[in-house]
Formats: structure tokens, C-alpha cells, sequence
């Protein structure tokens, strides 16, 4: 009896190790494979990545637009990555990037308000209708902007109020710059009495 159950134990354990065997050639080249695709790969982004900031530094954009836009390319290329080494090692794809896109459009609809501000902060930073100290009217409001972020925009009026502007409205909306050219133009209108 202890014989029979030793013995097989022991085709047990053979049937394993043969199986072990069987898949470490089967999936050993998937696996060096997929570790390769990874480290170059995350080679390449961090070098392509390192290529945008330069090139926008190089046209004076925005200091947060720069690590913004980085950033997200960045994101972008490790999640398409990421989707490459799940497919070198065999798994299907295809669901997990339906999950993706479904997570996307929900987190879209979500911030739909967020993402008009974001899209108005990056249309600003990029064509740049005011910097930093400039003097501007904008969605009734008059100040001198303080900060320009990719969500919101922070404006000092003149009675030393902090106004938050949503770049989503202030981006489609009139603003006007009173000090793009240095100069203002003031009219004055005097009343006089002949005696």
C-alpha cells in the first residue's frame, strides 16, 4: 500500500516536472520577449518624451504646458506599452482595451465641465493671449493676472480681490489686454463753464 501511493507520488511529480519543462519552452521565448519590448520600449519614451520637452522649451511655451504635454504623451506611450507586452505574452487584448475605452469615455462624461476648462488652458498657453502681469478684462471682470493654470485662471482686481476665471469660458470668451503694447490710451472728458 505505502509502495503504491510512493510510486505514485513519484509519476506525480514526473508528470509535473515534465509539464514544468513543457511550458518553460513554451513560454520562455514569449516571456524574454516581452521583457525585451518593455525595456526597450520604455527606452524609447523616455527618449522621445525628453525630445518634446526640449523642442518646447526651445519655443518658449509655457513651463506647465510643457510638463503637461509630457507627461501625458508619456501616459499614452506606457499604457500603448503596456498593451504590446500583454499581447507578446499572450494574453487577449482586445477586452481589456474595450475595458479601456469604456473607463475613458466614463471618466470623459464625468469631467465633461473639467475638460472644457482643460482644453480652453492648453488653447491659451499655446497661442497666449496674456502672461503673467498682464492687465486684462475678461467675463466682466478686470485685473491683473497672477497665475495661468491649465484648469483656471487668477486674476487681482483692482479693489485687491482674487478672482478665479474657468479658462473653458474665458478661452471663448472677449478678453482684452490693455497691456500687450505698453501704451494705454485714456479719454478724458472736461466739462468747462464760460463765466
Amino acid at each position: 500500500m505505502i509502495l503504491l501511493q510512493l510510486e505514485n507520488a513519484t509519476n506525480q511529480a514526473s508528470y509535473l516536472l515534465a509539464k514544468a519543462k513543457d511550458m518553460a519552452i513554451e513560454y520562455a521565448p514569449k516571456l524574454i520577449g516581452a521583457i525585451l519590448i518593455y525595456l526597450v520600449g520604455s527606452w524609447i519614451i523616455k527618449k522621445l518624451s525628453g525630445a518634446i520637452e526640449r523642442m518646447l522649451t526651445r519655443h518658449n511655451y509655457d513651463p506647465s504646458l510643457k510638463t503637461f504635454l509630457s507627461s501625458l504623451l508619456r501616459g499614452l506611450l506606457t499604457v500603448l506599452l503596456l498593451l504590446a507586452v500583454f499581447q507578446k505574452i499572450g494574453m487577449e487584448i482586445t477586452s481589456f482595451a474595450a475595458i479601456l475605452a469604456g473607463v475613458g469615455l466614463g471618466i470623459g462624461a464625468a469631467l465633461n465641465g473639467s475638460m472644457g476648462n482643460f482644453a480652453g488652458g492648453v488653447m491659451m498657453l499655446l497661442f497666449k493671449p496674456f502672461k503673467v502681469g498682464d492687465l486684462i478684462e475678461a467675463q466682466t471682470q478686470i485685473g491683473t493676472v497672477l497665475e495661468q493654470g491649465i484648469f483656471n485662471t487668477i486674476i487681482l482686481t483692482p479693489d485687491n480681490k482674487t478672482v478665479i476665471l474657468p479658462n473653458g469660458p474665458l478661452s471663448t470668451g472677449t478678453i482684452s489686454n490693455y497691456t500687450t503694447h505698453g501704451n494705454l490710451r485714456v479719454d478724458v472728458k472736461m466739462l468747462s463753464r464760460w463765466i
